[in-house]
């Protein structure tokens, strides 16, 4: 995208001659309440935001009803949080210790599928399956629940205007907004807003659990940086420190999504598990990522890209990690534009 690079959020924007993805750096707008569902955010996405319903209650859990049966335990080591264990197979695990109680990380190098688009059945392969909150997690599979933890869903912007308008992101009295996403920016300035974020969002991970996932994606870690320097890198670890003790408690795992340049120290503090990077080859951002949590990373790169970033990684790191193609949309299989491959 010669624009600097200050922020991780990416769209793409195509030409009739070529497809380019563009990151946005740092820039914000503010849109009032009263405009904002007037205005049209026809920016293809880096992945589609799921349109989940929202209610007014703080722990609003995922409408799906949970699987009458959660996926089969497996065997494997205690280590603490921050460490990371390789292994010759895929289909162990290692174990984090929380603080209350252990949590199974994901298969290392456990064959991966991103289906925050769109939910389908996944090839038997696959041992670690992603998906939205609102969705229901697969049975016999690894399973990791996506929750837009920083920022608005845009459909969702009454709930939060409505219910919680002093928990959101303002500058001269207007909504601070990522743009290319038609979201709203959480407000992480202050402990108190923290705790007041973490009983809402705290909820939706109390549904991952009900629901039998295994382990959740809070996105949007790195909203500090769309901020305009209203928010810190620390304001948000700490808010995420809050999200990982809320998951833990739960017996989730937790990952950190993105964001390069959290230090290995900031990321034990704030208690990631794992990893999920999208287009770190890209970026050559990959080993800031396994320079943290080792194998324990789940890299996706994007097929309008062109196949040469997923060439690459396969070769310098798809025997260690489990590396993916996918489209950028992450559409269901089925639907003419879906892609996926893995190495």
């Amino acid at each position: 995208m010669s624009i600097k690079r200050t922020s991780r959020r990416r769209v793409a924007v195509a030409s009739a001659s070529a497809l380019v993805v563009l990151l946005g750096v740092g820039s914000f707008t503010v849109a009032s309440a009263a405009n904002h569902g007037n205005r049209s955010h026809e920016h293809p996405k880096r992945h589609p935001k799921p349109t989940a319903t929202a209610t007014a209650s703080p722990s609003s859990t995922p409408t799906g009803e949970a699987p009458a049966t959660q996926a089969p335990a497996v065997t494997s080591t205690t280590t603490s949080a921050s460490a990371t264990t390789s292994t010759s197979t895929t289909t162990s695990t290692t174990t984090a210790s929380a603080a209350a109680g252990d949590v199974t990380l994901p298969p290392v190098n456990g064959q991966f599928d991103y289906q925050i688009g769109g939910a389908y059945t996944p090839v038997s392969s696959v041992k670690i399956v992603d998906r939205d909150r609102e969705s229901k997690p697969v049975s016999g599979k690894y399973n990791i629940c996506y929750v837009n933890s920083f920022q608005t869903q845009p459909s969702e912007a009454s709930f939060w205007t409505g219910s919680h308008d002093d928990l959101l992101l303002k500058k001269d009295g207007e909504y601070v907004e990522d743009s290319e996403w038609g979201e709203f920016l959480l407000d992480t300035s202050t402990a108190a807003k923290r705790t007041a974020l973490a009983d809402i969002v705290g909820g939706w991970i109390d549904g991952c659990a009900a629901a039998d996932f295994d382990a959740v994606e809070p996105d949007n870690l790195d909203t500090y940086t769309r901020s305009d320097d209203l928010l810190t890198k620390a304001d948000n670890l700490a808010f995420a420190k809050l999200l990982t003790q809320r998951a833990h408690d739960k017996g989730l795992a937790i990952a950190q999504k993105n964001t390069a340049d959290i230090t290995k120290s900031e990321a034990t503090t704030a208690g990631f598990d794992f990893a999920v990077a999208e287009e770190c080859q890209v970026w050559s951002e990959c080993g800031a990522y396994t320079n943290i949590y080792g194998d324990q990373v789940y890299e996706v790169e994007y097929t309008d890209n062109g196949k040469s970033a997923y060439t690459k990684a396969c070769a310098a790191q798809g025997k260690n990690i489990s590396v993916i193609l996918r489209d950028r949309n992450v559409v269901a299989s089925g639907n003419s534009k879906y892609y996926y491959e893995n190495c």
